[in-house]
């Protein structure tokens, strides 16, 4: 194994088959996400299920948790090699049930299966570059892997919409399966059988993560009708059962956060709070796709790359935030709310179609590049502000609750947006009207739900100043 640190010895010989291998797991994962986000409008008029719609995001990122959760567990107890192997029949099996949905239940039963082995295919190759690779090449290793979401935005729209173009959704999941198959090979031949080391058991949250899953379930039942008692019934217990998921982080052993992570005063509650809120906003994006086909007679393919721009903005952002200094870190972390609220009232106003077609795409493609940078711009500095305040005990726990907190927070406004819009009136017979209505009322409560951030990113800042102040 090559010594050198440089990209030549990680992208070539053995050493880039391994990271192809690795890069090809999170890439599937990346890619499937916005495949399926892209394909959604379509599937619907095929089998119909629009008020479960979000469900096929909200319950694929809850197993999503899952199975990243379950990662390293499996790494300790099947070796690398078994570890990933498992991951890739699982999305497969995931991809082969929804190829052959006959209806959204079975499809959502399919996304969920899918959601878990997606998990394991995304946590696992973060946790597996210290197994595999000489330190030197760990920084580009990892940046190698992270860089599989941006290329996810180039190609799961394309593939998403090239397929629903052409009235062949099904097909899409169909491709995955021999996409996967290549990599689990690549893996199977060339990861080692068992880890260099023994890693530590840390303890599962079990319990955490079963009333989270019953968070998401409880908002997304309480939305499949447009009863106000009953989405209010839903939205209480499962913001009830939050409630008790942050009595049991500050009282178990067993944690998804570090030690007094959700105590008041905590700087780390401030960080989770503004990162919770900034992907709230993004969440949005879910039902993009469906806005532009239906409102602005967008093809699927265009559609998509128009709802993928958020997230081109974000990887545009934290490019251009991460190498900022001490004080332009600051005022990054303070434009990011600005832009989001900005960009989340600009779909608000223009989404209906409000305005001549030019004008309106126009403005709606400006805000999901606003609410993308925003987050962006902000993301890299509350991460490595949350690993800066966590005890030298808890570093660990501390970067697996990133993805822990971002996931979550996916999951709870996906379930969230699939309630507002229910409420709002979208449904297969309201038509053009009930889904422009849906759109204003989605961005709108969630630019309303986004400007608390200029509150908790207040704190953040708040805290970091005390914090130079005493060093």
């Amino acid at each position: 194994m090559a010594s050198t640190s440089g990209w030549s010895a990680l992208l070539l010989g053995k050493n880039g088959l391994r990271s192809a291998a690795l890069a090809g797991g999170v890439a599937l994962h990346a890619i499937n996400v916005y495949l399926v986000t892209t394909l959604l409008p379509s599937v619907v008029k095929d089998i119909g299920g629009l008020d479960y719609y979000a469900w096929n995001t909200t319950l694929f990122v809850v197993a999503s948790i899952i199975g990243s959760v379950l990662s390293t567990r499996a790494l300790g107890i099947l070796g690398p090699k078994l570890a990933y192997a498992l991951a890739g029949l699982v999305f497969m099996l995931g991809c082969g049930l929804c190829a052959l949905a006959p209806d959204m239940g079975w499809l959502i039963i399919g996304r969920s299966v899918q959601g878990l082995g997606g998990g394991l295919l995304f946590a696992l190759p973060y946790a597996m570059i210290r197994l595999v690779f000489d330190e030197p090449l760990w920084p580009r290793a990892m940046a190698l892997i992270s860089a599989m979401w941006g290329a996810a935005t180039l190609i799961g729209p394309a593939v998403g919409g090239v397929f629903a173009e052409h009235g062949a959704w099904r097909a899409a999941f169909w491709v995955l399966l021999p996409c996967t198959l290549l990599f689990m090979l690549l893996a199977i031949a060339l990861l080692p059988g068992k880890s260099r080391e023994t890693a530590p058991r840390s303890p599962i949250p079990g319990l955490q993560l079963m009333l989270l899953t019953a968070v998401v379930l409880a908002i997304s039942i309480g939305s499949i009708t447009p009863s106000p008692g009953y989405n209010a019934l839903g939205l209480g217990v499962g913001l009830g059962l939050l409630l008790l998921v942050v009595v049991l982080e500050n009282r178990s052993g067993k944690r998804l956060l570090p030690r007094d992570s959700l105590k008041s005063g905590s700087p780390l509650l401030a960080l989770y709070l503004s990162m919770a809120l900034l992907v709230v906003g993004m969440t949005s994006e879910v039902f993009v796709p469906l806005f532009l086909q239906e409102l602005h007679q967008q093809t699927p393919l265009l559609a998509g790359y128009i709802a993928a721009l958020m997230a081109a903005g974000w990887t545009l952002g934290a490019i251009f935030s991460s190498g900022l200094s001490p004080l332009g870190a600051a005022r990054a972390i303070a434009s990011g709310p600005f832009l989001v609220v900005a960009g989340l009232l600009l779909a608000c106003l223009f989404m209906p179609a409000t305005a001549t077609p030019l004008l309106s795409l126009g403005a709606v493609c400006l805000a999901m590049l606003l609410v993308g940078t925003g987050i962006g711009l902000a993301w890299p500095h509350l991460l490595s502000r949350v690993l800066e305040n966590a005890a030298d005990d808890q570093k660990e726990l501390a970067g697996a609750s990133i993805t822990t907190v971002q996931l979550v927070a996916t999951a709870l406004g996906a379930a969230l947006a699939g309630m507002i819009v229910n409420l709002a009136g979208l449904s297969s017979s309201a038509g053009v009207a009930g889904t422009a209505q849906a759109a204003a009322w989605l961005f709108g409560l969630y630019a309303g739900v986004s400007a608390l951030l200029f509150i908790s990113m207040r704190q953040v800042r708040r805290h970091h100043t005390r914090a130079l102040a005493e060093a």
